[in-house]
């Protein structure tokens, strides 16, 4: 075993959060080392070349970008470029093929008459507007604290309430996010897109009363305060590189393939790297690992009491989602011929998702069944950021699609069956897919360099076994609100920050932090931020 070696900080981890902790802290002069199972940084953050021998650099895990603060990249100067899109969503109705609601940011007009299209009035446009102008109100109050300090719950709302949101706080904060979109809209299909907001990667319904759905709902419209959700030119790789770089120029040592085995009190850390054993020492050590991963990794060095990381069950919760990469020779053609592929897939392109196609989806996948039809939604890089292809791939017209599956647990999922259960789900997508098209998806996927078609899924056991996400959860597990209860603990910077756990050397810098998730660097950056502040305090 190597001679230990002292370090100010030490990062569990090195997935994009903890690429920023590490660029934060080096750039104040701290000495870092971040240790990083993988062959690369950037954990779930990344672009890979998914087919063998094809020319396509896809964001394989996570592919948009909304939480990442400003802020975030101005401190560290990353040279990120983020394209927004002009069409927010694309709605086939189930009930009329051929007949499609598009939502089009540039042109109220033509959202109008595509409302009119699928049989909603005049009055359920109007509504649906207003609804978000609502929500506007509260996450336009609430997005400047992601980077501060923890308000509290009165203070939460206190700000909401300055911002003339007091509906919206009832709507999205105390009660069931479904009571208020039943509230306001009548049509299942219109429902059913505000809805899609609340659920993906979280298994949940409408009307649930432990609010996991109104948490989920919350975060996907605070970005920005806006809710944009933008495409990360170059691939969700060209986020995490930047943050790999900006930590490497400000002095952060980073190692890949470098295996922690244990986590000690003290600020020790062991890892196995280069075929031999190390141990490193620090006075703060963050971890940019799930906190049940991270208990582990404390049991390991502690295995007669483990010391707990978790804050709550919140961080048990499984993950509910299939995600399948397509690579195919051209747009596919729509059974609806009044809208150019383009604008389809130019925005969210909702399959499947009325409200009550959601909550019968939820209702199968909680009795032990794939639904069918399994709800899904797509996404297309390449029309908004071709760059990921090559450019014989651009010229031949060739195009990426990520579907997102949703209402496909954990709990389906298991070693013994993931195969097959794999092969089911990608069937279910492809089914999903082509009840919308009028051609087969299947016929224009491009081939790898051996002649397999370009399709690749990823079940949540793939998941957790490729990026170390317990259960699939892509937010680590639950999530939490980014305020805390009045009254709860915040006697320390980690506290304050929402990054403490039971150790007070021991800090979550992760998507398991209080306002983790999704990717934001927040995570990071509050963890950095609690470090700071914490040696600036005089010590007893």
């Amino acid at each position: 075993m190597s001679t230990n070696h002292t370090y100010d900080a030490i990062i569990v981890g090195g997935g994009h959060n903890g690429l920023a902790a590490a660029a934060y802290l080096s750039r104040a002069g701290r000495k870092v080392l971040l240790l990083e199972k993988l062959d690369h940084a950037g954990g779930a953050a990344v672009s890979a070349q998914a087919f063998d021998g094809v020319g396509a650099r896809l964001s394989r895990y996570s592919y948009l970008v909304s939480l990442l603060p400003q802020q975030v990249i101005d401190d560290l100067d990353l040279r990120i470029t983020l394209a927004r899109r002009r069409y927010s969503s694309y709605t086939p109705d189930p009930a009329a093929p051929g007949r499609a609601l598009l939502v089009d940011n540039e042109d109220a007009s033509s959202t109008a008459a595509s409302f009119a299209a699928v049989g909603a009035s005049e009055d359920e446009f109007r509504s649906f507007n207003d609804f978000y102008a609502s929500c506007g109100k509260l996450t336009q109050a609430l997005w400047p604290t992601m980077t501060t300090p923890l308000p509290t719950r009165s203070a939460a709302r206190q700000l909401t309430l300055e911002a003339g949101a007091t509906d919206a706080w009832e709507a999205m904060i105390e009660r069931p996010i479904g009571e208020a979109i039943t509230g306001a809209l009548k049509h299942d299909l219109v429902r059913g897109v505000v809805l899609t907001d609340a659920l993906i990667g979280t298994f949940a319904r409408a009307d649930d009363a432990d609010l996991q759905q109104n948490i989920c709902f919350l975060y996907h419209l605070i970005g920005g305060g806006t809710g944009d959700w933008d495409v990360p030119v170059g691939g969700m790789g060209a986020v995490s590189g930047e943050l790999e770089r900006s930590a490497r120029e400000a002095g952060a040592t980073i190692l890949v393939s470098a295996e922690v085995t244990s986590v000690q009190p003290g600020g020790v850390v062991k890892y196995r790297h280069d075929g031999a054993d190390h141990t490193a020492a620090a006075p703060w050590v963050l971890s940019n690992v799930a906190p049940v991963v991270l208990d582990r990794l404390r049991a390991a060095a502690a295995p007669a009491a483990p010391p707990h990381a978790t804050r709550n069950p919140n961080h048990l919760r499984e993950g509910a989602q299939v995600k399948v990469n397509l690579l195919l020779k051209r747009l596919p053609r729509l059974l609806d011929g009044s809208v150019s592929p383009e604008a389809a897939f130019g925005g969210t392109f909702h399959i499947n998702e009325t409200w009550s196609q959601l909550d019968g989806a939820y209702l199968s996948a909680a009795a032990g069944n794939v639904p069918e039809p399994l709800p899904c939604e797509i996404y297309c890089h390449s029309l908004t950021d071709p760059s990921i292809l090559s450019p014989e791939l651009q010229a031949a017209g060739a195009q990426t699609l990520t579907v997102f599956g949703l209402h496909v647990p954990d709990r389906l999922i298991n070693a013994e069956n993931n195969e097959d259960r794999r092969a089911e789900l990608q069937a279910a997508v492809l089914r999903s897919l082509n009840s919308v098209l009028a051609e087969p998806v299947e016929e224009l996927l491009l081939t790898d360099q051996d002649g397999r078609p370009c399709i690749e899924t990823k079940t949540t056991l793939d998941i957790e076994r490729a990026v170390g996400m317990p259960r699939g959860n892509i937010f680590h597990g639950g999530l939490d609100w980014p305020f805390v209860d009045d009254g709860a603990p915040l006697d320390t910077p980690a506290q304050r920050w929402g990054v403490a756990t039971d150790d007070p050397q021991l800090l979550l810098c992760g998507s398991g932090a209080r306002r983790g998730g999704a990717v934001s660097a927040i995570g990071g950056h509050n963890a950095a931020r609690a470090v700071l502040e914490s040696e600036q305090q005089p010590r007893d």
